[in-house]
């Protein structure tokens, strides 16, 4: 078996211990990591070896983004100056003319830029299943699977639309028995537990403003029958707080506790509008957090409570969020936009570069339950390694570099692999063609627009 060796650049674990080298080596074989450590590698593991200079790079594990909506990729830009509630009105009629011909282009254009922010593993959660629109599902597996990430597409799904008191159209929701059938088809037919899947899936309804509670309590019981994770939006804005207060008499959080949606097997997006006492209960459960900063401020809805989360003990990760509330759709961003949100919340000690990379790896593999096979570089985990060039212009005068990947312009990717495999090399896919990406994106576009 031929080995990797990567050499010469800095090194950020983001073990428990949070080891760092100035100058360091990580080695894979097969698809993990063989050995990781200061200077240069060790020579009984180099022998005929595949050799990357990581001169001027920093080594990272790659990026795990833990909430996103990939379909959204074809409709970016509208309904710019809306709230969510508005967006959404004005979103879902769109939304009910996709196919699957237009979700496989928006998946592919979506996780290729996706992969050239320093992702390796993309959660993907797709809840609007038009009427004869083909698989969906089985379309953005099959991008994900031609790029070569790690992909955890959720079956999403709505079954309280508009005539019965909810918010999205009747058109694009679907009855409790269908989904339920449709999302048990899609474990047995995709889901892979071993350590080194590619491929996981997660039951998860859109929203309690989409979802009714008994679509909500039968996906628990249907998740953990499977043994599988759970996901649904949360606690995004004011305006849903009211909802629930109004339909349900308690908070978001109160009502999805009710219905046995709290848990260690459970991760949830935004959950923005938290107090004390749901923070706590989160961290009692292990309930994981997806925090959005940049689709949250792009919908003006607030900022999470992040740094109460992981003071707490709560699994924290970051998301990108569709690309229709959040056009950059860059994870390695993300990084960026958590420190500033939750400095611009509790002040400049609020949270550190430090804490940002490990809310973009470690604490988005504990989101997902694959903390001990991703998310640190170290022996015996599988070899998904973001290599960060930072010689450059934009971050050559930067001391620190985990300050300059997090604070500065996101820099170029030297290398990204995963499980051993390269992905992107120069900046650019590999896997792929990207013209390709983009021509077949601009096509969707016009057509699911068009239409």
């Amino acid at each position: 078996m031929t080995a990797t060796v990567i050499e010469g650049c800095a090194v950020a674990t983001v073990n428990a211990a949070g080891t760092e080298y100035e100058q360091g080596h990580v080695v894979i074989e097969g698809n993990r990591i063989a050995a990781v450590g200061p200077g240069a590698a060790p020579a009984e593991l180099t022998v005929d070896a595949v050799r990357v200079d990581g001169s001027g790079c920093l080594a990272t594990p790659g990026l795990i983004n833990t909430h996103h909506h990939l379909y959204q990729w074809a409709t970016r830009g509208l309904a710019q100056d809306e709230t969510l509630f508005g967006w959404l009105t004005e979103l879902y009629p769109v939304w009910a003319r996709m196919d699957a011909g237009i979700v496989s282009a928006a998946t592919g254009a979506a996780l290729g830029w996706l992969a050239k922010s320093g992702c390796t593993t993309s959660t993907d959660h797709h809840y609007v299943f038009p009427r004869d629109a083909g698989d969906l599902l089985a379309a953005e597996i099959e991008a994900a699977t031609r790029l070569g990430v790690r992909f955890h597409p959720c079956r999403g799904s709505m079954d309280f639309g508009r005539s019965a008191g909810g918010l999205p159209p009747d058109e694009v929701v679907e009855d409790r028995d269908t989904i339920l059938t449709a999302t048990e088809d899609a474990i047995n037919a995709w889901h892979d537990p071993e350590p080194d899947s590619m491929v996981r899936i997660a039951v998860a309804p859109c929203s309690p403003f989409s979802a009714s509670g008994e679509l909500m309590r039968e996906s628990a019981e249907l998740a953990r029958r499977k043994g599988v994770r759970l996901h649904t939006h949360l606690a995004e804005t004011v305006e849903e707080e009211a909802f629930a207060r109004e339909k349900f008499g308690r908070s978001p959080v109160e009502y999805i506790d009710d219905l046995g949606w709290l848990g260690d097997d459970v991760w949830l997006a935004h959950c923005v509008h938290l107090d004390a006492a749901a923070v706590k209960r989160f961290a009692h459960t292990g309930t994981g957090v997806a925090h959005c900063p940049t689709s949250n401020a792009r919908l003006g809805a607030g900022i999470a409570p992040v740094a109460d989360l992981m003071a707490a003990g709560a699994p924290v990760g970051l998301g990108v969020d569709g690309a229709a509330s959040n056009e950059q759709n860059s994870l390695g961003d993300e990084l960026r936009q958590a420190t500033l949100a939750a400095r611009l919340r509790g002040g400049p000690g609020a949270l550190t570069a430090r804490q940002a990379l490990s809310l973009g790896t470690i604490g988005g593999a504990r989101c997902l339950g694959r903390d001990e096979d991703l998310g640190s570089l170290e022996v015996g985990k599988l070899a998904d390694i973001a290599l960060w060039r930072l010689d450059g212009l934009g971050h050559a005068d930067i001391a620190d570099p985990v300050a300059a990947l997090v604070l500065g312009p996101k820099p170029p990717l030297a290398r990204l692999l995963v499980g051993g495999r390269t992905i992107v090399a120069d900046d650019q896919l590999i896997t792929v063609d990207e013209t390709g990406l983009a021509r077949a994106a601009r096509a969707a576009a016009r057509r699911i627009q068009e239409r």
